[in-house]
Parts: C-alpha cells; structure tokens; sequence
C-alpha cells in the first residue's frame, strides 16, 4: 500500500460517519481511528489557578462577600458564537502561501463558502470555508501550528 492508496482512505473516512478502519493483509496491518474523543475548550484555563491547599480549605459562609482573588474572572459571552472546528489532523495555513495576506482576520465579514484557511494534511491541502455568515471574532491558531481534529479553529458570530 503507497502514500496516495493511504490518502484515499482517510478522504473516504472525512466524507463518511466511519471512525474506524482496520486492513490486514499478509504483508502489513493498518488501523486509523479517528473522532474517538472530541475536546471542544470553551475558553482559555485561567492564569491563577488554586492549589490543593486552596481547593480543600473551609469554603465561606455563604452570606459573606468573595473577596476579588477568590472571585473567578467572568467567563467571555461566547455562547452566542459559531465555532469552526479542524476537520482533520493536520497543519493550519491562515493564507495560501507565504507571499500572501491571510484568508480572513479578526473583524472580516465571511459568508458561507468563504475559505478560512487551509490544513495540510499528507502534502494535501484541505480548503475549511466557513459555514454561515457572520463576522470573524476570534482566530485561536497561528500560522503553521499544529492542529488536532475538533480543535476550535475560528470563532463566527453569526450575522
């Protein structure tokens, strides 16, 4: 089995429901599985996190105040937000070379089938366009990093 036998199968796989595959033949076994656990981080971890000491330690009565360092920071109202999520494993291109200006910045009006950006995934370039229309609110990769199926790509807020 080539490279481009390989491609094929993991293309079948991105167009289908299928989230494993198993071939064993006498010269070689292959399995890819993919979708097995699909992490969505709504936002980022907090800088100060308590320690075990902290967490384990008598809570306050509830009519006292919180003071500002035990107060968590107020989540972002991005429930309102369309998230556009990494199809596949890949590498993220926010243009398509170099040269280029990126596909689309923080403040960009996109409507369905606008690229975003491409993944390279085995030397092919998958073009992600956006799948409704709204304007870019957030962009949570840089240029060339590494992506994960699932990952948050961009954040939309539909218009």
């Amino acid at each position: 089995m080539d490279a481009k036998e390989i491609k094929r199968l993991l293309e079948a796989m991105v167009g289908s429901d299928a989230t494993e595959l198993q071939l064993e033949t006498s010269d070689y076994k292959l399995a890819i599985k993919r979708g097995a656990q699909q992490v969505i981080m709504a936002q980022p971890l907090p800088v100060a996190t308590p320690t075990l000491a902290a967490a384990t330690s008598v809570p306050a009565p509830a009519n006292a105040p919180a003071t500002a360092a035990e107060a968590p920071p107020p989540a972002p109202a991005t429930s309102h937000l369309v998230a556009v999520t990494a199809p596949i494993v890949g590498t993220f291109y926010a243009s398509p070379s170099p040269e280029t200006p990126a596909y689309v910045k923080v403040g960009d009006r996109v409507t369905p089938g606008t690229v975003l950006c491409i993944i390279e995934a085995m030397k092919l370039m998958n073009e992600i366009e956006a799948e409704v229309a709204g304007v870019i609110k957030e962009i949570l990769v840089r240029n060339e990093e590494p992506v994960e199926y699932g990952q948050v790509l961009f954040r939309i807020e539909p218009a």
